[in-house]
């Protein structure tokens, strides 16, 4: 037997198992998720929508409120997936005739005013889930609400749960335990609880769902209560409708949560928000949103943000789907964030510099071909790494963190996490640390087996940029000037070279000349502190909007950086607006960090799961090969 794969066998062998292989791999299919998803294939899908659903809100107001409502029942119920479209067939029963949705969810001849006019500009490429997505953030726009970042490429389900719709949705009866409860099924916490119930700030409720309260209940206002009852009497009247909001139904702010300290929420499960003896779980956040709107706002769109990612259906080559969500490893690694979180901390307060360091990490990887961990990958005979490009060598730092963070998360759940995922969430982590906001990272990237130098030092901005070329690298990115100068501003902490800014100090006039002169001893002219490095803003360790305060006083160290402000530039409104106001600043940059992290990535089984954030994994081919190849051996005794 000892001649049962000769040279002639082994090459025809090798063939057949590559050919095998091929096949099996076939089915392997990448998703994206990105606020772009449509930027090439439907480039108009966003317009289009936004013209169809503010056309439909100025012929009726009240259906912001609707379509709002309809992206929330879609998404409780086994996810973003379009299903409470879906109307009854001879296979299953859909979700409109669930109780939450009977005589109640509305706004389905919208969704297909806008279904059709998308057809029309590019037939068979947006989705259903997709588009109430959009419908649902441009409704709160059109209201007065934030704008927010609307992740795109979901698919339509094929199918509906009318079961899961009459068990997964909140009744206006529930206590708030019940609600807590609820939500957490989810993977909401209280404030995002309490963020989410703050879209009944709108619309219309019928008599039947707050009947009992008004009649029944203590915890509501007797002026108010009495009010309501000859619109809704005791018995009939059941469809007849009152506003959510009495204070300002048609417009999307705070009022919602004033009326609660008042005892003038409408319904019993928004009342159970506040208890008003400052011991409910909730009364804190619900104060808290009544007196300062910008939080509300802020956290409504982080919380949106992540209801519209719920198990969502992506993909899509061979039939394959993945998903990008908060809880993507709620299951495969529960303890995952508290592990990146513990590690990142303490790195931060070894050396507060850390944090920053940890932030422009995730940046130069996102913008090397997506947020794909190539930025950690190390030389090898097949390519050489992104390390030793121009804006990163000598520059970019922190890999032993990663390196650390990737140890513990390894030895906890093996296999399961990515690098690029660990990057974004450390970047979150390094900027809660040193004071700035937090949000939602959505979770579920892969890692690239390769690395692309070029790309490197092509697509990352220099410090010598103009605001031209930075507009246009960010765009290039999917980033809009807003985005650009949000994201400029996690210049608020951290160090630079003096060789970065050198030229600067001599050459522009645009920096305030007392400023440059305090750095010439530390940068003097010859260059011979190339290496060494100043603070980027007064406050390095702080996360805060004291950046764009100096950006107004011309003293910002990178000539890239004060090119966003000159007093007459196309983002000088963008700078002087966040040097007056740091929650607008953090609540921008956090929306623009979303988004960021979301460029191009590598999801559902594109990629791979590095053991080692500084190399590929050995090729998946060759050890199949080698395994089968092992096994026939044995089995003929080769």
């Amino acid at each position: 037997m000892t001649s049962f794969l000769s040279k002639s066998s082994s090459k025809l062998f090798n063939s057949k198992l590559q050919y095998c292989l091929f096949w099996l791999l076939i089915g392997v299919a990448s998703a994206q998720l990105s606020p772009n998803f449509y930027s090439s294939s439907c480039p108009n899908a966003l317009s289009t929508i936004q013209s169809a659903v503010q056309s439909a809100i100025n012929n009726e107001t009240r259906m912001g409120a609707s379509l709002l409502r309809l992206h929330f029942h879609d998404c409780f119920v086994n996810g973003c997936d379009g299903s409470i479209l879906l109307d009854d067939t001879a296979n299953f029963t859909g979700e409109k005739t669930a109780i939450p949705n009977q005589s109640s969810v509305r706004g389905f001849e919208v969704i297909d005013t806008i279904k059709s006019q998308v057809e029309n500009v590019c037939a068979g490429v947006v989705s259903c889930a997709d588009i109430l997505a959009v419908a649902a953030r441009d409704s709160v726009v059109a209201l007065g609400g934030q704008n927010y970042t609307v992740l795109l490429g979901r698919r339509d389900s094929t199918t509906a749960n009318a079961s899961a719709a009459n068990s997964n949705l909140p009744a206006p009866s529930m206590n708030l335990n019940q609600l807590i409860t609820l939500f957490s099924n989810h993977g909401f916490n209280p404030q995002e609880l309490v963020a989410l119930s703050g879209a009944h700030t709108i619309g219309q409720a019928r008599c039947t769902t707050f009947r009992s309260h008004i009649y029944n209940e203590t915890n509501i206002n007797s002026t108010f209560a009495s009010s309501l009852q000859s619109n809704c009497p005791r018995t009939g009247g059941d469809n007849t409708t009152s506003p959510l909001d009495t204070t300002t139904p048609n417009t999307f702010d705070n009022a919602y949560f004033t009326n609660l300290l008042s005892l003038k929420g409408l319904l019993h499960s928004d009342q159970e928000l506040w208890s008003g003896n400052t011991t409910g779980t909730t009364d804190n956040q619900v104060s808290a949103y009544s007196s300062n709107s910008t939080a509300f706002f802020t956290d409504f769109s982080n919380a949106m943000i992540k209801m519209g990612n719920m198990s969502v259906l992506t993909v899509l080559i061979g039939g394959v789907s993945a998903q990008l969500t908060p809880n993507f490893y709620s299951n495969s690694c529960p303890n995952l964030l508290s592990t990146i979180q513990s590690v990142v901390q303490s790195a931060v307060r070894n050396e507060a510099r850390m944090g920053a360091s940890l932030l422009r990490l995730h940046f130069h990887d996102c913008f090397v071909n997506g947020c794909d961990g190539s930025i950690l990958l190390n030389d090898t005979a097949n390519f050489t790494g992104e390390k030793t490009a121009a804006p990163n060598i000598n520059s970019v730092r922190g890999f032993e963190v990663i390196d650390a963070i990737k140890a513990r998360v390894e030895s906890i759940c093996a296999g399961v996490v990515s690098c690029a995922d660990i990057l974004a969430v450390a970047a979150r982590d390094s900027v809660v640390e040193l004071g700035g906001p937090s949000w939602t990272v959505l979770l579920g990237r892969r890692d690239s087996t390769t690395a692309n130098l070029t790309a490197a030092n092509v697509n990352l901005p220099a410090p010598t940029m103009n605001i031209s070329q930075l507009t246009k690298m960010f765009s290039d990115h999917g980033l809009n000037p807003q985005d650009l100068v949000a994201l400029s501003g996690a210049h608020t902490i951290g160090v630079a070279k003096c060789s970065n800014f050198q030229n600067r100090l001599s050459q522009d006039s645009n920096i305030n000349p007392t400023f440059a002169s305090s750095l010439q001893g530390t940068c003097p002219s010859d260059g011979s502190g190339a290496n060494n490095t100043v603070p980027l803003d007064k406050t390095p360790t702080t996360f805060d909007n004291v950046y764009f305060n100096n950006l107004l006083s011309s003293q910002d160290l990178l000539h890239s950086d004060q090119e966003l402000f000159n007093g007459t530039g196309s983002t000088d409104s963008i700078v002087s607006s966040y040097s007056s106001n740091s929650s607008t600043f953090f609540r921008d940059f956090a929306n623009a960090m979303i988004k960021m992290g979301n460029i191009d990535v590598l999801t559902g089984t594109n990629g791979e799961i590095r053991t080692s954030c500084w190399k590929t994994n050995t090729d998946a081919s060759t050890l199949i090969e080698e395994k089968i190849f092992d096994i026939i051996t044995t089995l003929f005794d080769v």
